[in-house]
Order: structure tokens, then C-alpha cells, then sequence
């Protein structure tokens, strides 16, 4: 999302106001290999098959990425179930972030393709990829100064004409986007004077004023508290139940990642492991299968869905009475 000049203080009145961008319209790729069955998929168990979905406008079909010559991704197959939120998770240096850039037109495939309504994403017109694609990058910058009016704004580069670079419709949208993120009472304040939780609820507005079917977040969460954290999901969801929105997030925490998410999608080494619902995918095999970790499954009391526990934190082979316990092993002053 670049920055485009801000918005004029006087929007035109001859254009009927937007109307929300539905899901699920595009011609689905019909040239991908049929999930759970490529070679993106580690070797050893089968993968979980992802869930079903009548129509599928955002795919990948036998991705290579790279940077360099460093191979990130390799071979990897996807189809994005249309009208849910897909959650990308995986270790460090994975290839999750890569994907979601790839996904975005931000990085060019070194083999195999993204697919956009069955077309490949690469040979699309930009200005169509903007009205349908929306990405939200990791720690996006705003230019210094800025408002929060004007940086929702230029959601709308989109939909603007050279004859035309503002109207009711823009008006509209941005109106929307800052009600639906609870950033209309902030309009007037320079974004670098907010809180992160509130800077990252600017930044999704901007993305929602773009209206797009499908909406790509990189680490939306990250460098957010707890309360944080928690507000910017809850949104995610809500927008997508309430405008089907189809949503792409990259997670670095599968609790959260199996709480929010329709479909899951676990991944290492720059291959897919694993795909589908979070409770047929988050097992304490598939943990340490993705992460290394010993970790206990059970069921999140709240939501029911699968909640990981990892195993117990280390203790001393002297146990609780050793260093670090009750004191009594320990030398020196007190």
C-alpha cells in the first residue's frame, strides 16, 4: 500500500456511495494440485487435507521463492478457502512471511505461480490486483506527520481516476473502515502519537477502505500486548463474519492461530506439513513435527478448539532444593 496524496478537504458529491466487495465471484483455479497430495508436503505422516471450499479465487500452484540463492520456499501447492480466515504458522525462517509476500505480487516466483481467479497473479493489471488483493505488511511505516483521516485515505488509490482523485464513494469507504475499526474519534491525531494497538487498527482500515474480497496480514499482532493482541483477532473475525471477507494471516502463536482461524495451515522448511481445520491439525505430533517442542493438546476452555501446552520448564537435577530453589544449596552473601 504506498502513499498516494491525501484525500481533498471537500469530497465530490456525484458519486454513489461505495457498497461492501463480497467474496467468492472469481473463476476458481482448476490447474493446482489437488491439496494434501504435492510435494510441498513433508515427508512421513500424510498431510491433513485442507477443508472444503466451493470456490477457491487465491492459490498457489508449485511455488519456488527465493532470494538470491537461497531457496525459501520450494514446490509448495495452496488453495485458500474463500470466505474464512486462513492462519500460516510455522517456526522461524519457515518461508510463512515469503508466502504471504508472494501471495501479495511483493516478491516474483523463481518457479510455479500465484493464481488470481484462475489467472496468474504476475501477469495481472496492478491497479485490478488493488481493488481485489489487499496486504498489510509486517511493522508498515506511515510517513511522518501524517493523520489518521488522511493515511486511511489512501486506501482509496484504487478506485481513483485522474479525473476524478476523490468522491462521495471514497467518502463513504473511508467512513466505513474507520467506524468498523473504532478509529473515527482518532481522525485528526498524527498516527505516530498512537498507542500500537491503535496504530495497527489505523493500518487495518486502510486496508479495509481499499475494499478488497481477500485481505493478506503479515503478523498483524506483532510487537502488541496481550489485550492488544486479542482486540486486533477479534476484529480480523469480525470482518470476516460480518463483510466475508477472506482473510490470510501470517501467526507466530498457534494458540492463537487455532482459536482464530477457519483453516490452519502449519509449515517448516519451506514446505507445507499440514493443513485444515486447527482441530484436525494441532496435535502434539504435528508440534513436534513443526516446532521441536513436546507439548501436551487439550481443549481450550473457552473455545473448545485445541489449546497446546508445552511440556514442564526445566528444574535442576538437584530438584526445587538445588540452586534456584529454597536457598539452602546456594553460597555466598545474602
Amino acid at each position: 500500500m504506498n502513499p498516494v496524496p491525501s484525500r481533498p478537504d471537500t469530497p465530490g458529491t456525484d458519486a454513489r456511495p461505495g457498497t461492501d466487495a463480497r467474496p467468492g465471484t472469481g473463476t476458481p483455479p482448476g490447474t493446482g494440485t489437488p491439496p494434501g497430495t504435492g510435494a510441498s508436503r513433508a515427508g512421513g505422516r500424510p498431510a491433513v487435507r485442507p477443508s472444503p471450499a466451493a470456490d477457491t479465487r487465491l492459490a498457489a500452484r508449485s511455488l519456488t521463492l527465493a532470494y538470491e540463492d537461497r531457496t525459501v520456499v520450494d514446490g509448495l501447492d495452496l488453495r485458500v478457502p474463500d470466505g474464512g480466515v486462513t492462519v500460516i504458522v510455522g517456526p522461524n525462517a519457515c518461508g510463512k512471511s515469503t508466502l504471504l509476500r508472494a501471495l501479495g505480487r511483493l516478491l516474483r516466483p523463481v518457479s510455479g505461480a500465484v493464481l488470481l481467479d484462475g489467472e496468474e497473479l504476475a501477469r495481472l493489471p496492478t491497479r485490478r490486483i488493488a481493488r481485489t488483493l489487499g496486504l498489510l505488511p509486517q511493522a508498515p511505516v506511515a510517513p511522518d506527520g501524517i493523520t489518521v483521516a488522511d493515511l486511511v485515505a489512501r486506501g482509496r488509490q484504487p478506485h481513483q481516476r485522474w479525473w476524478q482523485q476523490w468522491s462521495g464513494a471514497d467518502e463513504a469507504a473511508v467512513a466505513d473502515a474507520m467506524e468498523r475499526t473504532a478509529t473515527a474519534e482518532l481522525a485528526d491525531r498524527p498516527v505516530d502519537e498512537l498507542s500500537g494497538g491503535q496504530r495497527q487498527r489505523v493500518w487495518i482500515a486502510m486496508a479495509l477502505a481499499q475494499e478488497t474480497d481477500l485481505l493478506l496480514l503479515d503478523e498483524p499482532t506483532t510487537y502488541l500486548d496481550i489485550a492488544h493482541q486479542v482486540e486486533v483477532l477479534d476484529l480480523v473475525r469480525r470482518l470476516n463474519r460480518e463483510r466475508g471477507r477472506t482473510v490470510v494471516a501470517v501467526l507466530h502463536d498457534l494458540n492463537q492461530a487455532a482459536r482464530y482461524a477457519d483453516h490452519l495451515v502449519a509449515m517448516r522448511g519451506g514446505r507445507i506439513v499440514a493443513e485444515g481445520p486447527p482441530g484436525d491439525v494441532v496435535t502434539a505430533e504435528l508440534v513436534r513435527e513443526v516446532f521441536g517442542l513436546e507439548s501436551v493438546v487439550v481443549p481450550d476452555p473457552v473455545t473448545g478448539g485445541p489449546m497446546v501446552v508445552p511440556g514442564a520448564p526445566w528444574q535442576h537435577p538437584a530438584g526445587p532444593d538445588g540452586p534456584g530453589g529454597d536457598g539452602s544449596a546456594r553460597t555466598g552473601p545474602d
